[in-house]
């Protein structure tokens, strides 16, 4: 066998295979005709082990040779097929820029968040402080250290969500409000306090006005001084700021809180003319009130159940219904769409989250 000659046919004729690929897949079939397993210059290299050392050492080096070339020459013309199709492909591919922009659709600020960054901007400008605890609480925490007796209704299975009884008879409870946070804050330092609690709390309800599910703002001033008087100036400004009408009126009426005593139910101005409803009073017949949240005197039972004696210390509280003075201020007739998860209803209600409406007038000063 003469392994010159047979390695020069073999690369004579592999070196025009490979010049002659067009494709990718036919480049590869040539290089597994010669380098493959059952290849051309495999079948030489094999060839090796039948010669002689003196014919080895001339044979040897020439296989290598060829073999380094023609993996060379496969792996060039490969580099410039591959360049080729993507050449191709640009060209093919290219962007009609005169063709329309395809629409885009921008997310919203859900309205609850929305007036959450209200409520909260404005009771900020007070010196109010942010407070938060966890949606899981216990019965001392919930119910026992706000003053509500074990047999009020709002310790009953069909008014709070409690969770499986643990082996010593407790259970926890999906918070039905975040007073639990006014308690552990005072629990955990020594007054002054001024906080407000935003945050989900859970109650067994679903209607128009209702959802098992919902969010609650509540707020807690404690020191030695604070008395009914800054509780109504704190509201009045409040409300004012965030119905953005400057004069606004407000209603205190007497009521029952077991956390607090005194205690009031507020409403605003509002009237009703041809099924229109508008917040503050228009001077006719149409004026009404509406209530929009609770408040009062920190109970003296709350302040000894979280270790401070209500000789020395007072305050007040205050909650409200996120949900309900959002849809009193942005006309939202059903609560139940706040969840639903309803695009159309997003974008209705949503706000732009670069341009969302912020508090005209803000706090008087």
């Amino acid at each position: 066998m003469d392994i010159k000659t047979d390695s020069e046919r073999a690369r004579d004729d592999f070196l025009a295979a490979i010049e002659d690929a067009v494709a990718l897949d036919a480049l590869e079939q040539v290089r597994i005709a010669a380098l493959g397993k059952k290849g051309r210059i495999s079948e030489l290299m094999r060839g090796l082990g039948k010669m002689s050392n003196e014919e080895r050492q001339v044979a040897g080096p020439l296989l290598n040779g060829l073999k380094r070339e023609i993996g060379e020459a496969i792996e060039a013309r490969k580099t410039a097929l591959e360049a080729a199709a993507l050449e191709a492909r640009l060209a093919e591919e290219r962007l009609d820029v005169t063709a329309p922009v395809r629409p885009e659709m921008s997310g919203t600020v859900h309205p609850i968040a929305q007036v959450l960054d209200e409520v909260t901007e404005i009771f900020a400008d007070m010196g109010f402080s942010v407070a938060e605890g966890p949606d899981i609480e216990t019965d001392f925490h919930n119910f026992t250290a706000l003053n509500i007796p074990p047999e009020h209704p709002a310790r009953q299975m069909h008014d709070t969500f409690y969770l499986p009884e643990k082996e010593d008879g407790s259970q926890l409870v999906l918070r039905t409000h975040t007073s639990p946070v006014q308690i552990r804050t005072m629990m955990a330092k020594q007054p002054p306090h001024r906080i407000v609690i935003p945050g989900r709390t859970y109650r067994c309800d679903y209607d128009m006005t209702h959802t098992p599910m919902f969010h609650q703002i509540e707020g807690l001033v404690i020191d030695r001084e604070t008395h009914m008087g800054h509780l109504k100036g704190c509201l009045i400004d409040f409300a004012r700021a965030f119905f953005e009408v400057d004069d606004l009126l407000l209603r205190f009426r007497p009521s029952y809180f077991p956390f607090t005593e005194p205690s009031a139910e507020v409403d605003i101005g509002c009237s009703f003319k041809a099924g229109e409803f508008r917040i503050g009073h228009q001077g006719g017949p149409e004026d009404d009130w509406m209530e929009i949240l609770g408040c009062g005197m920190v109970h003296p039972k709350v302040l000894e159940n979280c270790g401070l004696d209500p000789a020395e210390y007072q305050g007040f509280a205050f909650g409200m219904g996120i949900d309900r003075i959002a849809m009193l201020k942005y006309g939202i007739r059903d609560l139940r769409g706040f969840f639903d998860s309803d695009l159309r209803w997003l974008r209705h209600y949503g706000f732009a989250a670069l341009d969302a409406p912020t508090l005209g007038q803000g706090l008087s000063r």
